[in-house]
């Protein structure tokens, strides 16, 4: 998702919602005592680029609080290494800084986050901070919502005949159909590079299509598993995916749906912007947003894969820092940030009223799809995360690329990716 994540940088003319007042703020516990003065406090707040607060948010905050926030900006693909070379010294990277959803695990078995008690309403207004989230209790709050979404290309359908798929055997079908008759010549957009998109996408099909991916032991579920590979596995063989987004990264198979390439794709949720941005796409007017297929009707779940942020375990100014996280996160401030930084909010209440406003146009299923959002992860984001998804996108590209067959990939997905379940019992 970081190769895409740069998107939500486009700036997109959008007005700024008004009348959500401080009273809005999130209702997070303390995670420091009450007592703690922030009067003139200073904190850092490393963030990559499209996170960067404006200098005039961080003049409000200050006005509001007396703290002062020093941001340190810095390329996702530096943080993490800089929070881990910092804590080998007990030291704080950062105050406050980015925490990807993946990383969850990892950060808390080296117990570089502090707990932040999280109120059961704004749980509620945030499903995707489930992510987040060992058991009942938050390590980082959402900031940057993204949740796979289904686009479909409704002229190009309608060609044909065929309405709005609802099962992927449609999705399939009508996919062969606009192949055949010359209308796509790859019908369905798929990552399908040896990376981390290519994970994601084995994960959300399979949660979509079965609610599950993972056992409660943390295992990978065989028949879920084999089932996502061999809808994937059918795509390829069926000539219905670009055989270059075996080596294209996962940005450029899903730009495809507004360069008008492909039919049907399921992506990040901020593609419902551009899909009708003229100065982005090419499909303005004919693609629509809708919910997932399933096995024999729609989907009743969609997954996230969503940006947050947390408090560093060594940070000098735990008070400080939770307020900041408070007011950066709040339904207030997620309305500035979708108009100052175009970041997707990750509270539904705010996302409803963008819609309900204008203020996001042709959202189609997008509401809906936010109040169904599931982790795939039954335990929580594993530590071995990175390990994991590096298993199972190189044997993802390694079927697609005929070295595999769906059989031989799911058994080598299961026994591997069991035995770093195993070894990290």
């Amino acid at each position: 998702m970081r190769l895409i994540k740069s998107l939500a940088l486009l700036t997109l003319s959008m007005s700024l919602l008004t009348g959500c007042g401080s009273n809005n703020q999130s209702e997070m516990t303390d995670v420091a005592s009450p007592s703690e003065s922030t009067t003139d406090t200073e904190i850092t707040f490393m963030m990559p680029d499209w996170g960067v607060p404006t200098d005039e948010m961080l003049e409000d905050f200050k006005n509001e609080t007396g703290i002062t926030v020093t941001v340190l900006p810095t390329s996702w693909d530096d943080i993490r290494d800089k929070i881990s070379t910092a804590a080998a010294g007990s030291q704080a990277a950062a105050d406050v800084y980015e925490v990807d959803w993946s990383w969850v695990g990892e950060f808390d078995a080296a117990e570089w986050l502090l707990p932040l008690d999280v109120s059961e309403e704004d749980k509620a207004d945030m499903p995707t901070i489930e992510t987040f989230s060992v058991g009942d209790t938050a390590l980082a709050v959402p900031y940057s919502n993204d949740f796979r979404i289904a686009f479909y290309n409704k002229e190009m359908f309608d060609q044909i005949g065929a309405p709005a798929p609802k099962t992927w055997d449609e999705v399939l079908e009508s996919a062969r159909e606009l192949k055949s008759q010359g209308i796509c010549e790859y019908p369905i957009a798929i990552p399908l590079k040896a990376e981390e998109s290519t994970t994601t996408t084995l994960m959300w099909l399979a949660y979509s299509r079965n609610n599950e991916f993972f056992n409660e032991d943390g295992t990978v579920n065989r028949q879920s598993l084999e089932d996502a590979l061999d809808i994937i596995n059918t795509a390829v063989e069926d000539g219905l995916v670009d055989p270059a987004n075996a080596e294209a990264n996962g940005q450029v198979a899903y730009a495809k749906i507004i360069s008008g390439e492909t039919a049907f794709m399921i992506g990040p949720s901020f593609y419902v912007e551009l899909i009708n941005n003229p100065d982005e796409s090419k499909v303005v007017g004919q693609v629509e947003a809708i919910l997932l297929p399933g096995i024999d009707k729609e989907a009743t779940a969609t997954v996230p894969f969503a940006e947050g942020i947390g408090i560093s375990k060594y940070t000098q100014h735990p008070e400080a820092a939770k307020k900041w996280v408070e007011w950066f996160t709040s339904k207030e401030n997620q309305l500035r940030n979708y108009k100052e930084l175009s970041l997707l909010p990750t509270r539904n209440s705010v996302l409803d009223k963008l819609i309900e406003d204008g203020d996001i146009k042709d959202a189609g299923a997008m509401v809906e799809l936010s109040d169904m959002i599931e982790s795939p992860f039954p335990n929580g984001v594993p530590k071995y995360y990175t390990k994991m998804s590096t298993e199972m996108f190189n044997t993802v590209n390694q079927m697609i690329s005929g070295k595999l067959t769906v059989e031989e990939a799911t058994n080598q997905i299961e026994t591997n990716v069991n035995q770093i379940v195993e070894d990290n019992r």
